[in-house]
């Protein structure tokens, strides 16, 4: 199969294309998500989005990711999408490439994409000689056992002992490791209307709903009249080329951190 892989500084006509396959993939309501500066991954991030066509020019499949410092410690993993966009956007000298999303076009899915994406992100961060490649991973499968605690989640495995669940699979073949979960990487909060909107559901009552893509349940409460969803993910490290010089040398104090 023969694939093209470009970034968005070579192919900057691809932007809306690209952001496209985003909005087409993700859950309605993840749209509405609390997160910021999202459009910096298509500016200041241009060389870090990766794409891959198939020739002539057809967009297959989009790899976010941004560049950062970080100490090499669980302690010191941003908590959500915006932190690591605010500390992609401080940061003087990265050290670590971050991945915020790994998505094929749908008419595209199950060809092995998703992988390819994954390798050419840490293939990335190499080139980049960057000391660690991680990912706070959106587990597949999780909202199928929505009120499963991601902790208890990201522990479970097959009979052959790799994990349960499909895209931390994914990752743990190439050699990830699982770090920490992730409680709230983005906030979803609206009015009941607005969920029901999104959704396409009645919540007719307060209370914890499941919602098709929803890794938990929504918490409505009809009371105050709101919704509220917090995305729980699961951090995963990637061995590169380097690491540990590279993390050791970086220099990943935050007060030193700035990269515009």
């Amino acid at each position: 199969m023969l694939l093209e892989r470009h970034t968005l500084v070579s192919r900057p006509d691809l932007a809306a294309s690209a952001d496209l396959v985003g909005r087409r993939s993700w859950p309605p309501f993840i749209l509405h998500s609390d997160v910021r500066n999202w459009r910096s991954l298509f500016t200041e991030f241009a060389g870090f989005q990766i794409l891959f066509l198939e020739p002539p020019d057809v967009l297959v499949a989009v790899g976010h990711t941004v560049p950062m410092a970080w100490a090499g410690t669980v302690e010191d993993l941003p908590p959500t999408i915006n932190a690591i966009l605010d500390r992609a956007r401080s940061s003087l000298v990265p050290n670590t490439l971050v991945a915020l999303g790994a998505i094929v076009a749908p008419e595209h899915r199950g060809r092995g994409h998703s992988e390819r994406l994954v390798r050419a992100m840490r293939d990335l961060a190499a080139e980049h000689k960057f000391g660690a490649f991680l990912a706070p991973v959106r587990p597949t499968a999780k909202s199928e056992r929505a009120r499963m605690p991601m902790e208890e989640y990201a522990r479970l495995t097959r009979a052959d002992g790799a994990p349960f669940d499909p895209w931390i699979r994914v990752h743990w073949k190439l050699g990830a490791v699982v770090l920490a979960v992730a409680p709230s990487t983005l906030t979803v909060e609206g009015p009941v209307a607005e969920w029901e909107r999104w959704t396409g559901l009645s919540f007719p009552e307060s209370g914890d709903y499941e919602v098709p893509g929803a890794l938990q349940p929504v918490r409505i409460d009809r009371v105050l009249d709101r919704g509220r969803y917090d995305e729980p993910n699961v951090w995963m490290r990637h061995e590169v080329a380097g690491e540990e010089r590279a993390l050791q040398s970086s220099g990943s104090s935050e007060g030193e951190q700035r990269m515009d």
